[in-house]
């Protein structure tokens, strides 16, 4: 059983997606794995009959599914202008063609950018692997290309006699900054594809946009699922530890909570905690600032607003304990937020 917790897109999220956007490169899968641990976590403390290989099982799926929306995300721009070539071949193949039928404007569908990722080697193989296609939701396709080439940033970059890379790079970051957000089309064919699918979606895209900025001529870099074989040992580590060590972690946020039943703390919350308290323990080289950082995030977006603030003050005075105690210990680049 897997159980997705999910927020409706509002202020919260945008603003959690505005912290995620702040974040350099390298962090970004490390806060994806992250979220994709919480809700494996969540799901496994609520299953009828939680087992932790299927967790695992789950957890390593949930992760490729995201990668198979990352370039998911991509093909959909491709599907966009190839439905705008073939708006342009039947209307130049009409009985009686009119000069601009004969002689269409044809900057997108010429689009540098699009066309550098279409022919991608990569990217191609990938896709033949997976099998992956945009064909059968025509109607999302012309949905988004007419919300494209009604907005003002389009038809000023076809108005535009002398185009280049640039520009045509620029008209991409738009479409997907603009076009797709709070946009419940696209957001249902997606989510009706794969539940796991249900909180990447808005993380994913600000990945595209990252890569689609900083795209040159000769340029082209789709980042791998993991950054490092240490990523993946990094999220299997963190599920089990807390799996494991359920109880144990519960009874240590119950020794540090004052006049307040354990039972009372959500199990969010409580996941929540725990992972942050494995994490400061287990990985020396992450500094602790990133840790704080990096969980709270999770909390304001997925539980109450007063649940940042209880996990802050939980997590100041249990770090502090353990640090103390020796149980937490920095090294390499987990020191730097020290210095």
């Amino acid at each position: 059983m897997i159980l997705i917790f999910r927020k409706t897109k509002e202020n919260e999220k945008n603003a959690y997606l505005y912290a995620v956007f702040c974040k350099i490169v390298d962090m970004i899968n490390r806060r994806l794995l992250r979220i994709k641990i919480l809700q494996i976590l969540y799901a496994h403390f609520n299953a009828d009959e939680p087992s932790i290989l299927k967790s695992e099982k789950d957890l390593l799926f949930s992760i490729q599914k995201a990668y198979d929306l990352y370039y998911y995300i991509f093909l959909l721009i491709i599907a966009i202008r190839r439905y705008a070539e073939t708006r342009i071949e039947l209307a130049r193949n009409k009985k009686l063609p009119t000069f601009e039928d004969l002689n269409p404007n044809t900057r997108f569908v010429e689009n540098s950018v699009i066309r550098q990722i279409e022919k991608n080697q990569s990217f191609n193989h990938y896709l033949n692997e997976t099998k992956m296609s945009w064909v059968n939701h025509p109607e999302l396709i012309r949905s988004l290309y007419n919300k494209l080439v009604e907005s003002s940033y389009y038809q000023k970059y076809m108005e535009n006699s002398k185009n280049n890379y640039r520009k045509d790079r620029r008209l991409v970051v738009d479409f997907f900054s603009n076009e797709l957000e709070n946009f419940e089309m696209f957001y249902d064919i997606l989510e009706e594809q794969s539940i796991f699918w249900n909180d990447d979606i808005d993380f994913v895209i600000v990945m595209v946009i990252k890569v689609i900025q900083n795209m040159r001529v000769s340029k082209l870099e789709f980042h791998p699922m993991y950054k490092s074989d240490e990523d993946q040992e990094f999220a299997i580590h963190l599920l089990r530890k807390i799996i494991i060590n359920h109880n144990e972690y519960r009874q240590m946020i119950e020794d540090y909570v004052v006049n307040w039943d354990i039972e009372r703390i959500a199990l969010i919350d409580s996941l929540i905690i725990q992972l942050a308290i494995n994490e400061l323990t287990d990985f020396p080289f992450i500094p602790v600032k990133v840790t704080f950082d990096e969980y709270l995030e999770l909390a304001k977006y997925y539980s109450t607003p007063k649940s940042s603030v209880f996990i802050n003050g939980l997590l100041d005075k249990i770090s502090a304990d353990l640090t103390e105690q020796g149980k937490i210990v920095k090294t390499g680049k987990g020191l730097i937020d020290e210095l």
